[in-house]
């Protein structure tokens, strides 16, 4: 093949892959991790890893970005990757793939300030993810703790080679029925601590499998319905609709509520409830599942939130399900801003359910008031967006738009804010004032006419006088 060829061909490959959102990078060999020290947290249902990350640019020019990888065996269980440098502050990720590792998940990081050539730069790369402790046994009785095993990778998994390492798996627990014993290592309080293990060659794998004790709330909401109304009179309406499974060990054999309510040790991997926290302006607030209204549980307000204290009718045991509506009011002003006829309406695309929660998918659904239009939103993380539609309600004549979006695979760190912007006149907002008064206006003109015409075919004869 001619060179001019190869040239058009490959510059047309690359116009394609660019075209599809597809980067491809290739790792750099002038990039080593001088030191990495990584926290594996698996004290609740989730895990988080935190790795602390020394950089050190061995180029003659300075590094603009980095690489980031998930092995194959973790990326369908990855929920959130972020990272940060020594400021604290956010980086970008962009996803990424690297020829010859297409099972891996790459990301591509943004540096604010390259690393200079010879130089060195700490960052931190914080990952979550869910439904990576299975239990074992998958079945426990009413009285029994529960077990889960956790099973991952005792190196770090990177593209670059790394000098210096060190893991640290928290469990706060220190019933651990086994774990893996590479040596270096030390257990003390509840922690495992691996390493240092020097010299680690690229894309090193190694099984680490945990076997303890793990009783905190094992909790997924398979889905959730969010709701979110808008007026132009001063009110924001939330409703949600939500459903939870208890994904732990499973309960076996019969249960027991004498023995559950007697003994505060029965059922301890059991949920009797947990905290919702709403904001702080959040007024009218219900909860009630298919039966009505539940008393039983508690609103406190605080200063920065408003905290639910949720408590289902019945304690959620492995495999329990429960299904609930949870509602209220915010004022506009905290959320919608103005600018002559254009709008953006600042809110977040799902509340905090409960501390760790993992949700399988949410649907967020916003009703704009009728005659919206220009709508544009802005998400800070990818999507799907769903068809949008309309909203009868009292006094509506075309519908109302409805904004409606899905997300799944959601945790804490995914309690972000989207943008919504929009155009609405202002004159619209006295079309519902003005359907009202026109409609009693018609009312009355319809009973003044009905009282004053006579509709008797024959005219009742009065006699005369002589």
């Amino acid at each position: 093949m001619p060179a001019k060829m190869q040239f058009c061909f490959i510059f047309l490959l690359c116009g394609l892959l660019i075209c599809k959102g597809v980067i491809v990078d290739t790792v750099s060999s002038d990039v080593k991790l001088k030191n990495v020290d990584r926290t594996v947290n698996i004290a609740s249902q989730l895990v988080r890893i935190t790795s602390k990350i020394t950089l050190q640019n061995d180029g003659k020019s300075p590094l603009r970005n980095f690489l980031v990888a998930v092995e194959a065996s973790q990326k369908s269980n990855l929920a959130f990757i972020g990272a940060k440098d020594s400021n604290n502050r956010e980086l970008r990720l962009m996803d990424t793939t690297v020829k010859g590792y297409d099972n891996a998940r790459f990301w591509r990081v943004e540096l604010k300030e390259g690393v200079g050539a010879g130089s060195t730069a700490v960052f931190t790369v914080e990952s979550v993810y869910t439904k990576a402790l299975q239990p074992y046994p998958t079945s426990v009785t009413q009285q029994e703790d529960q077990l889960v095993k956790y099973i991952g990778n005792l190196y770090v998994y990177s593209p670059y080679p790394i000098a210096s390492q060190k893991t640290t798996v928290v469990m706060t627990t220190k019933n651990v029925e086994s774990f893996t014993k590479l040596k270096p290592f030390t257990q003390q309080d509840g922690n495992i601590i691996y390493g240092p293990y020097t010299n680690v060659g690229p894309f090193s794998e190694k099984e680490l499998s945990v076997h303890y004790k793990n009783n905190s709330p094992f909790l997924t909401v398979t889905r959730v319905e969010r709701l979110i109304e808008v007026s132009h009179w001063g009110n924001i309406a939330v409703e949600e609709v939500i459903e939870i499974v208890h994904s732990g060990a499973k309960l076996k054999g019969p249960f027991s509520r004498y023995d559950y309510q007697q003994d505060h040790h029965s059922g301890p991997a059991s949920v009797r409830s947990y905290k919702t926290l709403l904001p702080a302006s959040a007024s009218d607030v219900y909860y009630r599942d298919t039966n009505g209204n539940i008393s039983t549980s508690n609103m406190k307000v605080k200063k920065d939130s408003v905290e639910l204290d949720l408590r289902p009718r019945y304690p959620l045991f492995g495999g329990w399900k429960t299904h609930y509506t949870l509602g209220y009011n915010v004022p506009s002003y905290e959320y919608l801003f103005s600018s002559g006829n254009d709008f953006l309406l600042k809110m977040r695309v799902i509340d905090h359910i409960f501390d760790d929660m993992q949700v399988d998918e949410v649907i967020t659904k916003i009703i704009l008031p009728e005659g919206s239009s220009n709508i544009k939103l802005n998400l800070p993380y990818p999507v799907t967006r769903l068809p949008d539609s309309l909203h009868y309600t009292y006094l509506d004549t075309k519908g109302r738009p409805v904004i409606t979006f899905k997300k799944e695979n959601v945790v804490e760190n995914h309690i972000q804010d989207f943008q919504l912007r929009y155009t609405f006149p202002r004159l619209l907002m006295l079309q519902e004032p003005l359907l009202v008064v026109g409609f009693l206006h018609a009312l009355f003109l319809l009973v003044i006419i009905y009282v004053r015409l006579d509709f008797s075919i024959h005219k009742a004869e009065h006699p005369h006088k002589d």
